[in-house]
């Protein structure tokens, strides 16, 4: 019985030591992260204090994309019916407008095309004042049937084929209106059908070119798009008018504001989609095919938050100054998650429910705490 006595004793001395051990300890660290100032101290410092508190802190999702010109502000230039290219001054980043001669072209065919209209226009007058004689004789019966349907099937070919020339002409930039014999030309303009830029050159002067043939690929850089990649977990948090900010790795500091106005309905095979963005403002450096990223704040639900100047960095960990009474100031870490308007959020929140936390000042604790370890 003595010995149970005995060991029970031993025990609970051991756990007593124990523990006076451990609050020691926890004592030791708090006096390390521990900061005291005097009345004059505080009066100089200013310290300002809040509590945590629940604000709505959005996330920052990262994208990114290329520059995108719409399928209407790009054009491919082609001789619907071929030729030879005589000139053009155009160079891959040359700036045109709407209207302007950008390349001549040669063929015999312009010259045929050019003959036939004025010779059908020619038999077509012919043919009409034939058609409308026969038409008079055939009322009053002094020529037959069959004479005068000819004469109104002579004149409604000729029509139809007066009016197909017409628009082949048209094709090559001919206006028929004002066609003659003293106007034909063996040679054909091509006009700028927008105001942009060169994108790429496929021809060189004296090469044929086919119908099908592109000679020149245009852009107009007014209406260029942002089109992002996003996968499809994160598909759902987007929806079109959103605002977000784009830059290049060229120039990280200079943002791009941009307007979702279209997010596709399908994934690729890499379970990706993609989102169309409006600039808000033209930037002549922005190319189509750059590379650029992209930064969207998404609307979460309340977070527990306190002022970004709160938070103090000290050897790689993040922590804030604990109130525990008018002088008197604990260091404690914190875990943060996104910030936004000068706001962060708290994640170990519970930790500083019941606490008041510096603001004003935090930086100031933080130096007089690393004298006091220096001494």
């Amino acid at each position: 019985m003595k010995n149970i006595i005995k060991i029970a004793c031993l025990i609970l001395t051991i756990t007593a030591c124990n523990s006076n051990k451990k609050e020691q300890k926890v004592e030791a660290i708090e006096n390390q992260n521990n900061v005291t100032l005097t009345n004059e101290q505080l009066k100089n410092v200013s310290i300002e204090t809040t509590a945590i508190e629940q604000r709505t802190i959005s996330t920052l999702l990262k994208l990114n994309g290329q520059v995108d010109v719409p399928p209407q502000n790009m054009i491919s230039v082609s001789m619907p019916l071929g030729g030879y290219l005589k000139s053009t001054k155009l160079l891959p980043g040359l700036h045109f407008s709407k209207g302007e001669i950008i390349a001549v072209m040669e063929d015999q065919q312009y010259i045929q095309l050019q003959q036939d209209y004025l010779i059908t226009k020619s038999k077509l007058n012919f043919a009409e004042k034939e058609f409308v004689r026969q038409k008079e004789l055939n009322q009053s019966q002094a020529s037959s049937d069959k004479v005068y349907q000819l004469a109104d099937t002579d004149y409604k070919t000729l029509r139809i084929t007066l009016r197909s020339l017409a628009e082949k002409l048209k094709l090559i930039h001919i206006n028929p209106n004002r066609l003659s014999e003293k106007s034909i030309s063996k040679s054909v303009n091509i006009y700028a059908p927008i105001n942009g830029y060169v994108s790429k050159l496929n021809v060189n002067i004296g090469k044929y070119v086919n119908p099908s043939d592109v000679l020149f690929e245009l852009i107009n850089p007014l209406d260029i798009h942002l089109n992002l990649k996003i996968f499809e977990k994160d598909v759902i948090k987007l929806q079109i008018g959103q605002k977000l900010v784009a830059y290049t790795n060229n120039d990280i500091n200079k943002k791009h504001l941009c307007e979702i106005i279209l997010i596709s309905k399908d994934l690729s095979a890499e379970h990706t989609a993609e989102v169309h963005c409006h600039f808000e403002n033209y930037d002549k450096n922005l190319l189509p095919g750059m590379y650029m990223n992209a930064e969207i704040r998404i609307k979460n639900n309340k977070s527990f938050a306190l002022p970004t100047e709160s938070v103090v960095n000290f050897e790689g960990k993040n922590y804030v100054f604990v109130v525990k009474n008018l002088n008197n100031f604990l260091l404690h870490e914190v875990q943060i998650g996104t910030n936004e308007d000068e706001f962060i959020e708290v994640l170990n929140y519970s930790d500083f429910k019941q606490n008041k936390i510096v603001t004003k000042g935090a930086y100031t604790l933080l130096m007089k705490l690393k004298n006091k370890s220096d001494e």
